[in-house]
Order: structure tokens, then C-alpha cells, then sequence
């Protein structure tokens, strides 16, 4: 626990003098990665312990990003950022306590179809009241104060992670992952527990889309509650390893590099790469990137030497076999 703090704290550093040595390109490059890694840590705060799949992440990130539109000029920045992670917990507590009685595929298509259900309840509502679709920013931070804000996001998502291995509540969580009928059994409140956490995961999502929008100068729930996000909050958690802490920052990092430099000039290609290392990690890397050990490598070629061994002698091959 003592190595994992000061790995936060060396981080946190090196990414605090970005933006006094970076270019303006480092800068949104850090700043992606910043919210990459703040929403997948997050998300596996949650479903990396109970292994809940959750494609809700998208519909927080929106909630909190049209928060912050609406009342950016009313309210103080900060009030803006928790008013975002509010509203976001609120409507995880009452989607939580609709769905959360499910499990696997059920949960995880429901959760998108109540995604899907507000973005279109907003984009209704918009045209009903204001007569059009979308919002214009007219008022935003300065670039630097976007950057802490989501930095200190990032950092209070890692520091919730690695309290919460050590708590009752994240055992509980654990518990749940293992055996909920066991861990209901051994008198965890197995409906409060999942409550809390869905609305703690769903805090931080709203918090880093209120921090988020004013990258744009105009939002719509096209943009802001686009699927993508979330499926990229859940890529980046699973290929890094949703179980582990630092593996979802690892994949941020990754993804964060693909993203600038084939998602602009080849669309396809960047589709086609994460799916690729979702299926090898699927495959070869079940734990994550995380899980990637000098043992790791070793079974890896004694893998290969054995599969090259069979495909020169296919007769050893079917002897073995019959």
C-alpha cells in the first residue's frame, strides 16, 4: 500500500510540470489521458470489483458536462465540478435501484438503454423548451485550470482505489465479485453496497464530463452522451486489467497515443487496433496489461515453440490427439 502511494505521489508530480514544459498538443494529450484514466479507475472501483458490467459511463459523463454548461455562469467553478458529481450520483442511485437486481448480459444492456433513454429525453426536452438542440459556452476556465481540475480528479479516483483495497466497503465490493448469495449470506448488505458504489463510480464520471465540457465551445447529448465513451472507459479498464489499480492508467496511456495518432488520419484502422488488443488480451491476457510479468513472456514463447513444433510434425500432432 506504501509503494502505491508513492507511485501516486511521483505521478502526480511528473504530470503536474506538464503544463509548464508541454505544448499546447502535450497538454490535450495529457489531459485525454487524464480523463481516460480518472473514468476507467473509476469504473473499476465498482465493476472491476463485482464484476458488474456497466455501459453507463457515457450517460454521467453527459449528465455532468450539461451541469457544468448550465450553471457555469452561475456558480463558482468548483460548486460546478461537485454540482456535476451530484446530479450524476442522484440518477446512478435510481437507475442503480431499477437494475442493479441484475446480472451479466441484463445489466450491462440495460444500463446502455437507460443511456440512450436520457439522451434522448434531453434532446426532447430541448427542443420542447429552448426550441433547439444543444448549448453554447460563453464563459470557461483557462486552459491550465481544466488541466488541474481533471489531474486532481484522476489522482482522487487512484487514492479512492487504493483506500478502498483496504476497507470494509471495497471488500464488501470483492465479496460480491466472488459470491454475492456468500457474501448476502455472511451479512453484507449486498443492495446498499452495489447502490453505493454504482453512485460512487457515477460521481466521478460527472465530475470529469463538468470538468470536460468546456474543452468545446458548444455541447450537444449527440456529443457529450456519445456511446463511445463509455465503450472506451470499459476497453481502457478490461485490456489494462479492471481488477488491478495502475492497470487502467496503463491503458490510458496506450489508448491515449493510438487515439491522437491514427484515430484523426485512419478512423478504421483505430476501430480495428482495439479490438485487436481487446481480443489478444482476452485471449493471452486475461488479468490485463497489468498482469504482464517476466514470467509472462516465458510462457508466451514456450507457447510458440510448441505451437511451431506442431505445425512441422502434424503427424505427432494427431497421434497425440487419437
Amino acid at each position: 500500500m506504501q509503494r502505491d502511494w508513492l507511485i501516486l505521489i511521483a505521478l502526480a508530480g511528473w504530470a503536474l510540470a506538464v503544463p509548464h514544459y508541454g505544448s499546447d498538443f502535450v497538454v490535450s494529450l495529457a489531459l485525454s489521458c487524464l480523463m481516460y484514466a480518472a473514468l476507467a479507475s473509476s469504473w473499476s472501483l465498482f465493476c472491476g470489483a463485482t464484476r458488474y458490467m456497466s455501459l453507463a459511463t457515457a450517460a454521467f459523463f453527459g449528465i455532468g458536462a450539461y451541469t457544468s454548461a448550465l450553471m457555469l455562469e452561475q456558480l463558482p467553478w468548483a460548486a460546478v465540478i461537485a454540482l456535476g458529481a451530484a446530479m450524476a450520483a442522484g440518477v446512478a442511485l435510481v437507475m442503480g435501484a431499477a437494475v442493479l437486481h441484475l446480472r451479466g448480459t441484463y445489466f450491462a444492456v440495460l444500463t446502455f438503454g437507460m443511456t440512450e433513454l436520457i439522451r434522448h429525453a434531453i434532446s426532447y426536452w430541448e427542443k420542447q423548451v429552448s426550441g433547439t438542440v444543444g448549448r453554447v459556452l460563453t464563459v470557461v476556465p483557462e486552459r491550465d485550470t481544466v488541466y488541474l481540475t481533471v489531474l486532481g480528479l484522476a489522482v482522487l479516483a487512484l487514492a479512492t482505489a487504493i483506500v478502498m483495497r483496504r476497507s470494509r466497503f471495497g471488500l464488501a465490493l470483492a465479496g460480491i465479485g466472488a459470491d454475492e448469495q456468500r457474501a448476502q449470506t455472511l451479512g453484507v448488505n449486498t443492495r446498499l453496497v452495489k447502490t453505493a458504489g454504482f453512485a460512487l463510480t457515477a460521481a466521478f464520471a460527472g465530475a470529469v464530463g463538468a470538468a470536460m465540457s468546456v474543452r468545446w465551445t458548444y455541447i450537444d447529448p449527440v456529443t457529450v452522451f456519445n456511446p463511445f465513451i463509455g465503450f472506451q472507459t470499459v476497453l481502457i479498464a478490461l485490456i489494462g486489467g479492471a481488477a488491478t489499480l495502475w492497470g487502467p492508467v496503463l491503458a490510458a496511456l496506450v489508448f491515449s497515443l493510438l487515439a491522437e495518432t491514427l484515430r484523426l488520419q485512419l478512423p478504421q484502422l483505430y476501430m480495428m487496433t482495439l479490438g485487436l488488443l481487446l481480443i489478444l488480451c482476452v485471449l493471452y491476457l486475461p488479468g490485463g496489461l497489468a498482469s504482464v510479468r517476466r514470467e509472462t513472456f516465458g510462457q508466451w514463447r514456450d507457447d510458440i515453440r510448441g505451437w511451431w513444433k506442431d505445425l512441422r510434425d502434424p503427424k505427432k500432432k494427431s497421434e497425440a490427439t487419437a
